[in-house]
């Protein structure tokens, strides 16, 4: 269930399914590159100004799903206008600064994205754009990630299943707001 939060500045409410923290796992491919798993955390929130702030962290992974060392991280602010257009500034640990631009679909929560301006610095590996789709899929987020190099023409590179973390108090708000159960509790499965 997507909640829109009385705070919420309107402009974002198109954007609320995306708030919260995320975590789950993924897959990363690129010439290169290591191909790894990876975790993943990622937390969509706001203060109430026109533009929801993201934080992102990635770990790689062993056979056995354990931290093994960090992969990537990335930050950003998020927005969009009347006409479903979502614009989107990131910095990347990799010394990698974008500027994306995309839209939200009609009557579905999903996001195109395409890199309109990418800057690095002299530390960061080659790279010169990406395209990014994200899905709120059955109460997930997943993502998948296309990246261009100088070499490498634009392909995907990594993609994500995340699910939706719930904390304490959520969950205390949730069994404040359930309607009175049955004193033996079998018949509420009735």
């Amino acid at each position: 269930m997507i909640e829109i939060p009385s705070d919420l500045n309107p402009d974002l409410v198109p954007l609320a399914f995306l708030l919260g923290t995320w975590e789950g796992a993924g897959v990363s491919d690129f010439p290169g590159a290591e191909k790894c798993n990876f975790g993943q955390s990622v937390t969509f929130s706001h203060d109430g100004r026109d533009f929801l702030e993201y934080h992102s962290h990635s770990w790689v992974l062993d056979a056995d799903g354990n931290k093994v060392r960090p992969l990537e991280s990335e930050s950003g602010y998020w927005r969009i206008d009347k006409d479903r257009k979502v614009e989107i500034v990131m910095v990347r640990d990799q010394g990698i600064v974008e500027v994306w631009y995309g839209e939200l679909a009609d009557q579905k929560p999903q996001i195109d994205l395409a890199t309109d301006a990418v800057a690095r610095t002299a530390a960061s590996g080659p790279y010169s754009g990406g395209k990014r789709l994200y899905g709120y899929v059955k109460s997930d987020l997943m993502w998948v990630g296309e990246k261009a190099t100088p070499e490498v023409p634009l392909r995907p590179y990594m993609s994500a299943h995340l699910k939706k973390v719930v904390t304490p108090e959520e969950v205390a708000e949730m069994a404040r707001n359930l309607p009175d159960m049955p004193d033996d509790g079998i018949a509420f499965f009735k």
